[in-house]
């Protein structure tokens, strides 16, 4: 599919910010490489630590995070997974006939793409676009002119609430027992009551997905506008089923649905169990929820093992990444690197200011370590020990974060690859509406964070 940009959008100011992402912005492994060297250099130099310990650190931390790493690898495996669920793309395909006109569609896309990520983000990064191509396809038998990379744009921006909801790795590495965050609270956890379930924070997201929802409305192409639309010979996104062949006894087996029906309930019944004997709500517990569902939703053992080779692809740079991170969050924490920029923050922050300006030092840091995850692992311990020093309360350091985090995903393209991939865009196509996203969720997001701070 060919870039496309209406004669509006190649006169707009996003023009260079698209040429400049294209050419100078590198992978994310890159950044995260970089960024270690960055870390090793500054703690050599502005602390007393030698060469040796800072490698030392270094190797030492690489292991840091591997039960974390893979929590976060599976809730992107699940999410991916549930999002190509025959129920759920069943469902997709029938939430496409709702809009019945092109600004309802944009509007609608964005705000199922955002409930969506508030759910699990896997989920959400991928049902936001499988989504708006499905109401493109309709909409074309239908006759109704839509843009496409808006549509696209638009299932791209519901991702800015992610951190917001139930899936959100910062307050829920915060929840969980005996994670690396334990150290900087004191070995005691943030309930999520206090975090994603705060009052204050479903209002946050609540606000958020209204305010981006109008401004879809307001930067819709008008009717004599040039559109792109989905090309005729480009149809449904196709489930790409299995089709395993049932011969021998042992097939019978992995084709019969009794095994993923048990296990499933098996698990929906620990869950009950769970929660019903005071159990709180922590990363493992969201991803077995997530698997549950997709138990239930399968219908047999080959459909599982289907879905789960076609989701790995999509985790495997996670898997390369967080050591890294873990490595640089072991030089930081050996050099004394974190007591140093907490210190620094605080010289500039106060009790007020602290939440806007750690949610956009965490915009900043998320360009270079774009995994919600391993942005905590390296900026959550230098958070929450400035917040302790301000007298903050943990739980708007995490939050600023997690918004942070989440915010800036809307001009940096590491999350928008999968997206644009199933879309067949590229980023220049839908980086001015995201833009925008980006601007109208930053505004609500730091007057939030500066209301509950007076």
């Amino acid at each position: 599919m060919p870039t496309t940009q209406t004669k509006s959008e190649r006169r707009s100011i996003m023009r260079p910010v698209n040429r400049f992402l294209e050419r100078w912005v590198p992978s994310a492994l890159t950044f995260a490489i970089v960024l270690t060297l960055i870390v090793a250099v500054l703690a050599i130099t502005l602390t007393q630590t030698s060469p040796v310990d800072v490698i030392k650190g270094w190797g030492d931390g690489l292991a840091g995070l591997l039960a974390f790493m893979t929590q976060m690898s599976l809730i992107l495996l699940l999410g991916y997974m549930l999002a190509n669920t025959k129920p759920v793309r069943k469902l997709l395909r029938w939430l496409a006939r709702i809009p019945t006109s092109a600004a309802t569609a944009y509007v609608f896309v964005f705000i199922v793409a955002a409930l969506a990520s508030l759910i699990t983000w896997g989920l959400g990064l991928i049902v936001g676009t499988l989504l708006a191509r499905e109401i493109a396809v309709q909409a074309r038998e239908r006759a109704m002119k839509v843009h496409f990379p808006l549509l696209v744009a638009a299932g791209y921006s519901g991702f800015v609430v992610w951190h917001m909801g139930y899936s959100g790795s910062g307050p829920l590495t915060a929840a969980t027992p005996d994670s690396f965050l334990a150290e900087s609270l004191g070995g005691k956890v943030i309930p999520v009551t206090e975090t994603i379930f705060s009052t204050w924070n479903m209002l946050a997201a609540l606000a958020v997905i209204v305010v981006c929802a109008l401004l879809f409305l307001l930067i819709r192409p008008r009717k004599n506008d040039p559109i792109y639309e989905l090309p005729a010979n480009v149809g449904s996104e196709q489930s790409d089923e299995a089709d395993d062949e049932v011969v021998t006894p042992a097939d019978r087996i992995d084709a019969s649905r009794i095994l993923t029906l048990v296990l499933g309930a098996a698990l929906v019944a620990y869950l009950v169990i769970h929660f019903v004997q005071g159990g709180t709500l922590t990363l493992d517990i969201v991803n077995w929820s997530f698997l549950a569902l997709i138990l239930l939703l399968v219908r047999n053992p080959f459909e599982l093992i289907h879905l789960t080779k076609k989701a790995a692809s999509n985790v495997g740079e996670i898997l390369l990444q967080f050591p890294l991170y873990a490595g640089i969050l072991g030089i930081m924490s050996s050099s004394g690197l974190i007591t140093l920029f907490s210190n620094a923050f605080v010289s500039i922050a106060t009790p007020v200011t602290f939440g806007v300006l750690a949610l956009l030092s965490a915009g900043i840091v998320n360009f270079f370590v774009p995994s919600g995850g391993g942005q905590f692992a390296v900026q959550g311990p230098i958070m929450l020990d400035a917040a302790n020093q301000l007298g903050v309360d943990p739980s708007v350091a995490i939050m600023a974060v997690a918004y942070g985090d989440q915010w800036t995903n809307m001009i940096q393209p590491f999350w928008a690859l999968p997206v644009l991939a199933i879309a067949g865009l590229k980023m220049r196509d839908i980086l001015g509406y995201t833009f925008v996203t980006l601007l109208g969720s930053g505004v609500v997001m730091a007057a939030v964070l500066i209301i509950i701070s007076l």
